[in-house]
């Protein structure tokens, strides 16, 4: 009997076994996709080992059919999501699904489209034929591979004409791939790198560095430290360069979409057509083609974010990854796999270079480089000596005093602001929090509007009807009421502010300045996102507000002052990560202004301007930040000193999710005392309440890792059937 370990499209479902029949001559090779019966349906899953065994009394169901003779998905990528739902525990299925494409369950997914091509006799008949169609077979000769059909109607051309001269022999017709390319529409395909520009002494000596360690075709992690500004990118351009000549293959990871149109149009100008982009803000059709345009080996670079390390690449030779601190490389459902921890690994089959690129690295990533795990490469001077930001600190504590508790913007940033836009400076005002007001509540009586299905209060948003309240969880939303819904009083009132609020007061203050807003609920539609950083690059805007999507990655020359509102809105998460984020992103922003000839500034708001995160952000000074979390970290036994599993239960009542997650911790127990290992909890979750269903958190803490995976597996295979409202987050980034 021939057995196969097929992938399924289930969640938290492993591999299956599955017979070929003997009407499948061939063993589907490991990649390839097949039809297999689940259940009372077919699905197409992936081949992915030929090693299954089964005991005697059980029968295996046999393949429906086979999709592709050669792997649809390259055999190293298999492998790769192998590890990931091996380390992640997650379903092999949910794995091998975030490395197919769009339409990969149809045998071909590929848009085609007719096209039209001259014959050998239509090339010796051009002079006999009528003029309308010499006309046609002219524009015909020129094009050896043909013509579009469309393309000759958009040029005039009927679909008569070209009837008849396929009638006569004078052409033919046929159906080819129409590869839909993202470039053609973005509004930053006119970007153009400035390639003559001499590196720094800094540039070149990292350069140096990383291109050994790369010419060595081993495996190799570096650190690039670079401050912003200091040119991290055109080193990674350089570095690419080398790479393609020597006939291999670039991924260059990003963590946000709103980064990747710049930066894949930087690389495009550098390597032209052999870029290909991968992210989710792409249409189903053009990621498709993107995919297989990779797999295909046209492709020399591909630029993507989270799930671009997946992409079928022949063979990497650097992997990339900007801003590697970013929490956006953590995916949030399963697999819940790190997009950089995953790079490494990959890297490391192919014996490949990464290089993490940040100017605020992650507490993990400089704890490697400091111990000498990682190589470490700095870059501590801007692109022509410019200097960093200026930092002034606000203590909002002193402008309630005066103005009372509703100021939203102080004096200080209102003054720099106003002179910014006198001097046709450009101004960049970050708050990361969105909507128009935290809260609704009623005056007389208290009431506050929550959600029905979250234990968070409903965020209001302005909207053509009215005022709107909505759960950014679970997108609950209702019309705010004229009258409290309680006790019927008039007197409702918004509490705390946004992103809205922030560019409502800007525009009332400001009624002459162009001011565009940039956050999860203005760039919904496809598109805005790129149309509103495009504006703001073109100097179309004075002032653009945003969340966290505008505080990293982007280059404004033009702007010279930064705000930050609420600098300490993170601080008081229950988060052991909160100082580490909050530091990062005042950094991140500060750097965003004075990249120009003109010297930049950053003003920042804040309740607690004695906290250590944001006085070291404020000196933009890394190793001290460094030093000062490493002590918490080392005394509360945090990451990076240890490892971290955190286990979730979900149950319809209190009492069902908190049964559950101490009957789990009881069969820990003995592995805890034998490893050992440390299990924080049960617990109520700091959200306790999300989407209808109540939470219940545990963490396991120790330094081994691997044995707190097995003890955690262990425990799920004598409690199966609470496998699907469990949720175990290997190495979190988020503990709420």
């Amino acid at each position: 009997m021939r057995l196969v370990s097929v992938a399924v499209p289930v969640p938290y479902l492993d591999a299956l076994t599955y017979s070929v029949p003997d009407s499948i001559p061939t063993l589907p090779v490991i990649g390839a996709r097949v039809r297999v019966p689940i259940g009372t349906r077919t699905v197409v899953g992936c081949v992915i080992g030929h090693d299954a065994t089964l005991d005697a009394a059980t029968t295996p169901r046999d393949l429906v059919e086979v999709l592709d003779e050669a792997p649809f998905l390259p055999p190293d990528v298999v492998a790769l999501c192998r590890w990931v739902a091996e380390y992640y525990m997650a379903g092999v299925g949910d794995a091998i699904m975030v490395a197919m494409p769009p339409g990969s369950k149809r045998a071909s997914a590929y848009k085609t489209q007719r096209v039209i091509s001259i014959t050998a006799h239509g090339l010796s008949a051009l002079e006999e034929a009528t003029r309308k169609q010499r006309e046609v077979l002219e524009i015909l000769a020129t094009a050896p591979a043909g013509l579009p059909a469309s393309d000759l109607r958009d040029r005039g051309v009927s679909a008569d004409v070209i009837r008849r001269l396929m009638t006569n022999g004078l052409a033919v017709a046929r159906s080819a791939p129409d590869e839909r390319d993202p470039f053609e529409r973005s509004a930053l395909q006119g970007v153009v790198r400035d390639a003559t520009r001499d590196l720094t002494g800094e540039q070149s000596a990292a350069l140096a560095i990383l291109g050994e360690l790369a010419d060595t075709r081993a495996f190799h992690v570096a650190l690039l430290h670079g401050v912003t500004g200091s040119g991290k990118t055109e080193v990674y351009l350089r570095l690419a360069d080398r790479i393609c000549a020597q006939g291999r293959q670039v991924l260059l990871m990003v963590p946000e979409i709103a980064l990747t149109p710049s930066v894949a149009a930087l690389f495009r100008s550098a390597f032209g057509g052999r870029v290909a982009i991968q992210h989710s803000a792409l249409s189903d059709g053009e990621r498709h083609d993107q995919w297989q345009r990779i797999r295909s080996g046209d492709i020399q670079v591909v630029v993507g974010t989270r799930s671009a390390v997946f992409a079928p690449l022949a063979s990497p030779g650097l992997i990339i990854v900007d801003e590697e601190h970013d929490g956006s490389y953590k995916q949030d459902e399963s697999p819940r796999y790190h997009g950089r921890d995953v790079a490494i690994v990959r890297a490391q089959a192919a014996g490949a270079l990464v290089v993490l690129g940040t100017a605020t690295p992650s507490m993990e990533t400089y704890q490697n480089a400091a111990t000498g795990k990682y190589t470490s490469v700095s870059l501590e001077r801007r692109v022509l000596d410019r200097p960093l930001a200026s930092v002034r600190l606000v203590n909002m504590r002193d402008e309630y005093a005066v103005d009372g508790p509703d100021v939203v913007i102080s004096r200080q940033l209102t003054d720099a602001i106003d002179d910014r836009l006198n001097r046709r400076e450009q101004v960049l005002v970050l708050l990361n929090r969105r909507g128009y007001a935290t809260a609704v509540f009623c005056r007389q009586c208290g009431d506050t509007f929550e959600c029905p299905n979250c234990s968070v209060s409903l965020t209001v948003h302005r909207a053509r009807a009215g005022w709107r309240a909505r759960c950014h969880y679970c997108n609950y939303a209702m019309q705010v009421p004229k009258t409290c819904r309680k006790c019927a009083a008039p007197y409702l009132e918004h509490a705390g502010f946004g992103t809205e609020r922030i560019e409502q007061h800007l525009k009332e203050r400001f009624p002459e300045a162009r001011i565009g807003r940039v956050d999860r609920d203005s760039v919904r539609r496809k598109g805005e996102l790129t149309r509103l950083l495009t504006q703001f690059g073109a100097g179309e805007l004075d002032i653009l507000v945003g969340t966290q999507m505008i505080a990293k990655g982007h280059d404004f020359p033009r702007v010279t002052l930064v705000g930050v509102v609420s600098a300490d809105v993170g601080l008081g998460l229950a988060d052991f990560r909160a100082s580490e984020r909050t530091f990062q992103l005042l950094t991140q922003v500060a750097g965003r202004a004075g990249r120009g000839e003109q010297a930049g500034e950053a003003i920042v708001q804040t309740l607690y301007p004695e906290h250590y995160s944001i006085q070291v952000a404020c000196r933009q000074d890394y190793r001290a930040f460094f030093e000062r979390e490493l002590e918490y970290r080392r005394a509360m036994r945090y990451p990076p000193m240890v490892a971290l599993i955190n286990t979730l239960v979900r149950g319809r009542t209190f009492d069902e999710a908190m049964d559950t997650a101490a009957a789990m911790v009881r069969h820990l127990e003995p592995a805890a005392s034998r490893v050992p290992f440390v299990i924080l909890g049960p617990a109520p979750a700091p959200l306790g309440r999300l989407r209808g269903e109540h939470r219940v958190q545990f963490f396991l803490k120790g330094t081994r890792r691997a044995q707190m995976r097995e003890a955690m597996k262990a425990v799920l295979a004598v409690m199966p059937d609470v496998r699907r409202r469990v949720t175990v987050d290997i190495d979190p980034l988020n503990v709420l």
